[in-house]
Parts: structure tokens; C-alpha cells; sequence
């Protein structure tokens, strides 16, 4: 299957010069979907991962049918006021200004072996925060999968060391690539 088939292209969205890919066909196929988290899970099934951890809300879409695939269980990373209990918070820089995101301070700790996951790399703002959070609480983080990578904006750069595995890959903002 080829999952680009389900990934629309929206121009100048959420502003002028942004090539959007809406991944909301993808989400309307049951298929598209199952296809997805199957491949997303295939790498990461013999590395003992212990939690998969994703940012809301698209990253939610993916982690937690993810973390039901390996068997493993689901950390939400929310922004900040969403979790009721104590919480570790990273502030970091998004394609479009800045934000921070947060975990319960029990959600991981040593031992645990952390897979992150998100709809899309685009500049690695986002998981590089979720990164932060996990080692914060002294979790290995053994690797990320995302389902787009818009690998222009080298998000890459800010995971050195993990295997990083991506389902699409975009080079350029073509609408036709």
C-alpha cells in the first residue's frame, strides 16, 4: 500500500508559504491505518520497549494503537495545565513559534525503555521535547517513529544517536512529490 496515496497536500496552511500534508484521509481509512501501525511497530517489536510515548494531539492518533500493537503502555505528552498530578515540563521551539509540553513525573523512570512516536518530523521541536522529558525521568529512549518526515528541515539533527524510522518522506514543499 502506498500510504502517500492518503496524505493530502493543503498550500499555505496554517500560513502563507506552508506546504500542509493533511493526514486526515489517511485517519479515514481503516486500511491506510492498520497498515500504518503496523509498520511503524515492525522495527521497535524485539527491543523491548516498555512505553510508547507521543505529544497531543495527532501523536496520540498513532501512540496509543502503537503501544496496543507492542503490548507495551501509552505516555501522553500534554501542554501544559492537562494532567492533573505533578508534572516535568520542557519548553522548546515549533515550525511556527514556541511552545511546552508535559508528563506526569512517575510516567517513566529507569528501566523503562521508551519508543517516542508523532504524526510527523518536520523541524524535531516537538520530540526532541518528549526526548527531554523521558531522560529527565531517566528512561531510555530507544528510538522514534513518525508517519511523515519532511526530512528539508533536517528534525534528524536533533535525535543523534536513536533510530529514527519515518513511513513518508517528503524532500521538498512539492505538492506533487
Amino acid at each position: 500500500m502506498n500510504l502517500k496515496n492518503y496524505v493530502r497536500s493543503v498550500a499555505d496552511f496554517p500560513k502563507p508559504g506552508i506546504m500542509f500534508r493533511d493526514i486526515t484521509p489517511l485517519l479515514k481509512s481503516s486500511q491506510a491505518m492498520a497498515t500504518v501501525i503496523e509498520r511503524l511497530a515492525e522495527p521497535y517489536r524485539n527491543l523491548g520497549i516498555t512505553a510508547v510515548m507521543a505529544a497531543e494531539a495527532r501523536g496520540f492518533m498513532f501512540g496509543a494503537p502503537l503501544a496496543l500493537a507492542l503490548g507495551v503502555g501509552f505516555v501522553p505528552v500534554r501542554k501544559p495545565g492537562k494532567l492533573p498530578w505533578k508534572t516535568e515540563t520542557f519548553s522548546y521551539d515549533l515550525e511556527y513559534g514556541s511552545d511546552s509540553l508535559q508528563i506526569h513525573v512517575d510516567a517513566v523512570g529507569p528501566g523503562d525503555r521508551v519508543l517516542l512516536v508523532d504524526d510527523l518530523l518536520a523541524t524535531g521541536g516537538t520530540v526532541e521535547a518528549c526526548l527531554k522529558l523521558a531522560q529527565k525521568q531517566q528512561a531510555e529512549v530507544i528510538g522514534a517513529a513518525f508517519v511523515i518526515e519532511l526530512a528539508f528541515l533536517k528534525g534528524r539533527s536533533r535525535l543523534p544517536g536513536l533510530n529514527v524510522e519515518s513511513l513518508i518522506t517528503y524532500h521538498t514543499e512539492d505538492p506533487d512529490e
